[in-house]
């Protein structure tokens, strides 16, 4: 039987290659809104954050995901995010 290739994608934090099941996907949608991807199959430009909460954290301090999605980022998708880690 032939095995499932590996999806890997890279976290814009810790810039380290993760597997897909392995990571947030936070898209910016064509309306310019920011949204949490649980099933990575949303419409938009797509970032990828390691599901850690150091990261999460780092990542909110350091504003990547606002450079990464040209967009400001509100509090409210860190806190989404931290929730899913609980």
């Amino acid at each position: 039987m032939k095995e499932k290739k590996q999806i890997l994608r890279t976290c814009v934090v810790s810039k380290e290659v993760c597997e897909k099941k392995d990571l947030f996907r936070i898209v910016r949608t064509p309306e310019h809104n920011v949204i949490v991807d649980v099933k990575g199959k949303a419409n938009g430009r797509g970032a990828y954050l390691k599901k850690d909460q150091n990261v999460i954290l780092l990542a909110k301090k350091n504003k990547a995901l606002d450079r990464k999605l040209e967009v400001t980022v509100p509090d409210a998708i860190y806190d989404e995010l931290l929730g899913y880690l609980e």
